[in-house]
């Protein structure tokens, strides 16, 4: 630049090319950052994708093997089968307000409890019990329970002994109660509440042992 433009007060001009090389050099920075973060979102997407994949395929072979396991009673129509979960009727098991099994009740739970100690063994599963009942309370001269609560915890616990007693292990079974909760029928009529007071046996996932107690030495 000239000593007369320096004299003039005129500030030197930045060259066009190093305007540009900045600006290409910021373009770049935020593209590779958009790209880095497709690209994220894209494996994230895939693991989950594959996740879930692997979750259904999972399911399918614990219906198809529980399915297996009891094809005899389903056949029979003695039970259903409802996404994992294996119902049976109340009337099937109990008279109403009863928690003592019926003969054809304990005929039943006794020709379930080999199979299914041999798939929860197989899949080292455990197996919850649970009880439910209508929504009309407990009633007569019957008043060995309070309410529908202890009437379902009751008749769970003892689904789940009858199970022990004819060979399920006793660290494989455990008893649930929900009274008139999760009704699966409307309540208004009588077939409704029929098919509510029901029993169901689900396998669950065993819990891990996250408490370890130390031995006392010495």
């Amino acid at each position: 630049m000239s000593e007369d433009a320096i004299d003039a007060g005129i500030e030197p001009t930045v060259p066009v090319w190093a305007v540009f090389g900045d600006l290409m050099s910021g373009l770049l920075g935020a593209f590779v950052l958009i790209l880095v973060c497709v690209l994220g979102m894209q494996l994230d997407l895939a693991t989950k994708l594959e996740a879930e994949v692997k979750q259904r395929q999972a399911e399918e072979q614990r219906r198809v093997a529980l399915e297996k396991a009891l094809e005899g009673p389903l056949a029979a129509g003695r039970v259903t089968l409802n996404n994992g979960r294996i119902g049976i009727s109340g009337s099937v098991l109990f008279a109403l307000n009863s928690a003592e099994l019926q003969p054809e009740g304990r005929q039943l739970l006794k020709s379930l409890a080999s199979p299914l100690a041999a798939y929860l063994k197989s899949r080292d599963e455990i197996l919850m019990v649970s009880g439910f009942t209508d929504d009309r309370q407990v009633r007569g001269g019957n008043r060995q329970f309070a309410d529908n609560w202890e009437l379902s915890a009751q008749r769970a616990l003892t689904v789940t002994r009858s199970l022990i007693e004819d060979g399920l292990p006793s660290g494989s079974v455990f008893a649930a109660a929900f009274g008139s909760e999760q009704a699966v029928a409307s309540n208004a009529d009588a077939d409704g509440r029929s098919k509510n007071r029901r029993v169901e046996m689900a396998p669950t996932p065993r819990p891990s042992n996250a408490i370890v107690v130390d031995k006392p030495r010495g």
